[in-house]
């Protein structure tokens, strides 16, 4: 039993369906896992034993009368530090929220909850969710557990890494401009961006970045991935999808920026993996769709920032009386800077970025008239060393800090599907690529992936636990 921690969640389910072993069994596993893993990652920030044994035990009960809630019943999940669940506290990476206890689950979470998952912990982010990295005030830096000298990524990094180390199956995350699909794309897994508007938000933290931050899944096979998006979107749920020949679009690169050699060469291969399974791909000679947006994107997080500190006092999170005033000396000098420029934004900034997202979503209409998806890297570069905020240069060429990010955040923009998956290995560490699909193709774009992960599968390779932790 104690290996139960490498099982999917579709592994465990069968298993808890035949009677091989039992919820609690599998959560134990995970739990000791999560506590071998710790000293050398720091990705979980609150582990929860005794109410996720209850949780489990509940499950088991119902498995054995043959009465499970669904997909997920039974199965560990984490849940990234910025989803409120009842009776934990919710730090969102700051300081700012310290001893706040969310008071009812956010909507995501509570679909999860009411399917069954085994909530056992949560994960650790970047202040505010705004970084590409994993390190905050609170409660430190996240490490890669394929080398940990090394981010995951971020912003879901402590979910990405307590995932790709086995600590459970699953993780439940949010996605505001490819936090999910980079980190995945970092440490070997599948990170899913659902449409905007199919995962609805509610009772949740003040949402700088308006429903352009979407909650996804994290896992290790897709059809977990498919799982837990079928749980978040219920009661409806994701429509049936089969695959047939497509038109896909392989972009290899977002104008003149640059990408690791390794990883081309990594996402080009994967493109004629896409060729020999009877699609038609077509590489695009250039790409320039996504650059104003890209160059835009930080304008709506940053004024965001600054809207939600100037009015903390009217939301219960930060704790402060009618009238009472943050103390921003508290955040991180990113997040300082990051509401040092939403400030200063002028109001023609923010509008010139929503009319960027408009001609993009314009222009998208027109490329899914021709091509069904978009293939392209999920991130530019490999993971860099956790004291640097992001990777200084890319390919030779010096980068600003979303360099290693452009390929996703037109995604989060247009409101699209779009997932991450394993493309193999770069000098020893895992790498993936981006399949992003039109409005509410959601299903289609998830059964694309499944296709590719059958032919191409990933989640039996594991990283080592190291014999010592990091240095601090």
């Amino acid at each position: 039993m104690d290996t139960l921690w490498r099982l999917d969640a579709a592994q465990l389910v069968q298993g808890y369906r035949s009677g091989a072993f039992t919820p609690l069994q599998a959560l134990d596993a995970c739990l000791a896992r999560s506590a071998a893993w710790q000293p050398h990652l720091n990705a979980m920030v609150l582990v929860d034993a005794d109410s996720a044994r209850a949780a489990a035990g509940a499950s088991g009960a119902r498995w054995a009368a043959g009465t499970p809630l669904g997909p997920l019943d039974g199965v560990p999940v984490s849940l990234k530090d910025n989803l409120h669940a009842q009776g934990w506290p919710t730090s969102w990476g700051s300081r700012l929220l310290q001893g706040f206890i969310a008071q009812r689950d956010e909507l995501p979470v509570a679909r999860l909850r009411a399917g069954g998952a085994v909530l056992f912990g949560k994960t650790n982010l970047p202040e505010f969710a705004m970084q590409g990295s994993t390190a905050n005030r609170v409660f430190g830096t996240t490490r890669n557990p394929w080398n940990t000298a090394l981010t995951p990524g971020g912003s879901s990094g402590g979910a990405v890494a307590a995932v790709a180390a086995g600590c459970g199956p699953l993780a439940l995350g949010t996605d505001g401009g490819g936090s999910t699909r980079r980190p995945a794309s970092h440490t070997g897994l599948v990170g899913f961006k659902p449409s905007a508007g199919l995962v609805p938000r509610g009772d949740g933290l003040p949402e700088i970045f308006l429903d352009h931050e979407v909650a996804g899944a994290i896992g290790r096979t897709v059809r977990d991935v498919q799982a837990m998006a079928m749980v978040l979107a219920s009661p409806h749920g994701l429509p049936q999808a089969t695959v047939r020949p497509s038109r896909i679009l392989f972009v290899p690169r977002f104008g003149g920026q640059p990408v690791d050699a390794a990883i081309a060469a990594q996402v080009r291969a994967a493109a004629g993996r896409f060729e020999a399974l009877g699609h038609q791909v077509e590489e695009a000679a250039s790409f320039d769709l996504a650059d104003a947006v890209n160059a835009l994107w930080p304008t709506l997080s940053n004024t965001g920032l600054a809207w939600l500190l100037e009015r903390a006092d009217a939301h219960p999170e930060f704790g402060l009386p009618p009238g009472g005033a943050i103390d921003t000396s508290q955040c991180t000098e990113a997040a300082q800077a990051n509401l040092r420029d939403g400030a200063a934004a002028p109001a023609s900034r923010l509008f010139e970025l929503l009319q960027a997202v408009h001609t993009l979503k314009l222009a998208l209409a027109v490329l899914f008239g021709r091509h069904d998806f978009i293939l392209t890297p999920a991130t530019a570069a490999l993971p860099w060393p956790v004291e640097q905020g992001h990777p200084p240069s890319i390919d030779g060429q010096s980068v600003g800090p979303r360099g290693h990010a452009v390929f996703t955040a037109f995604a989060n923009a247009a409101g699209l599907p779009a997932i991450a998956l394993p493309s193999g290995f770069v000098q020893g560490l895992p790498t993936g690529f981006q399949l992003v699909g039109p409005p509410a193709a959601d299903a289609a774009v998830l059964a694309l992936a499944a296709q590719y992960e059958q032919a191409h599968p990933w989640a039996g390779t594991w990283p080592q636990l190291p014999t010592a932790p990091p240095a601090p």
